[in-house]
């Protein structure tokens, strides 16, 4: 097939060191030209990895009749907006998550034109080691399912990072428990019904900088996370099954340069010495995604997650938040 020519639509860090690389390794996307609010910065990300256009303004590159599909990695609170303004265009979106603040504001995507795909970023899904573990887990070798346990922190107090401006959807939650919530429905195959939660902000910045949760899945099933801002840098998912587990090792920042594993534990002796390590050679998930979305928009494969997946996890984290608030369990609407 050939390429799909993309715009990004900022020079955010995410963009700049990990996905806009990730995305230029894969034959199946071509990205042509970055915008900033500033000509200068958009120039230098384009010198820096080799993108032959720099827009100073967003308008100017969505304006852009080469591009076909737009990488939308600004601040959470642009991320409606410009996804719109794109969709607009005639321009298909790839949106960094969250892919709104709350799932009110997400719901105007629903506006976008059919022929137009939005999906939101989520890029552990298009990891080998994700998708292994759920076919492990198909397959019944853990036995059934029962609780997955999940813990995603870093160590950010920097005044004048995104993260940690709450007008415009910093915090935990929306950063990284967002993770925590797909990797819920992705290994359950399902959604949660209701969820308790209990949040910890940081008294200057007012973000959520701790929040836990428990989710529960119906039938037994049960997910619990903690995700935190301000802690030691630390990932790991653990699953359990009647008959088995599974622990995946690095779930979220999966390196692009080295190989990476999961451990599958059928318990049969205590401390992890009866586990066995499923080895992948190196990927790079963010090629993946780009690989993926472009292969959509070709019409090659179907988009497996798009819009209407994109806000049943807004509808959850809401009612994260919710419960947060009243202090008690909260339904999550289904779809």
């Amino acid at each position: 097939m050939q390429p799909v020519r993309w715009g990004i639509l900022s020079t955010a860090r995410i963009g700049r060191t990990k996905v806009v690389p990730g995305m230029m390794k894969s034959p199946l996307c071509q990205v042509v030209a970055v915008a900033s609010r500033s000509e200068n910065t958009a120039r230098e990300m384009a010198s820096e990895l080799g993108i032959g256009k720099a827009y100073g303004s967003y308008e100017a590159l969505l304006a852009d009749p080469d591009i076909e599909a737009i990488y939308n990695p600004l601040p959470n609170h642009l991320h409606v907006p410009m996804t719109l303004a794109a969709a607009a265009a005639g321009k298909h979106v790839l949106c960094e998550k969250p892919i709104a603040i709350t799932a009110d504001e997400a719901e105007a995507l629903k506006q976008v034109p059919s022929q137009v795909l939005v999906a939101e970023a989520f890029m552990v899904r298009h990891h080998p080691q994700w998708q292994r573990a759920r076919e492990i887990i198909r397959a019944g070798d853990i036995g059934e399912l029962r609780s997955i346990q999940v813990i995603f922190s870093y160590f950010n107090v920097e005044p004048d990072n995104i993260r940690n401006k709450a007008d415009i959807g910093g915090g935990g939650l929306l950063d990284i428990g967002c993770y925590a919530v797909v990797a819920g429905r992705y290994f359950f195959d399902a959604e949660p019904i209701r969820t308790i939660a209990l949040v910890d902000r940081d008294p200057t910045y007012r973000v959520d900088r701790t929040t836990s949760a428990l989710l529960d899945f119906g039938k037994g099933r049960q997910l619990t996370f903690t995700v935190s801002t301000q802690s030691v840098p630390f990932q790991r998912i653990q699953m359990l099954g009647t008959k088995g587990r599974i622990e995946i090792e690095v779930p979220f920042n999966a390196p692009p340069d080295r190989p990476t594993r999961i451990s599958v534990d059928d318990g049969s002796a205590h401390g992890g010495l009866s586990e066995k390590a499923v080895e992948f050679p190196v990927v790079d998930q963010y090629e993946q995604q780009g690989a993926a979305f472009s292969r959509a928009i070709r019409g090659e494969a179907s988009l497996e997650y798009g819009l209407e997946d994109a806000l049943m996890n807004m509808r959850i984290l809401d009612a994260i938040r919710q419960s947060a608030e009243s202090a008690a369990w909260e339904s999550i609407a289904a779809r």
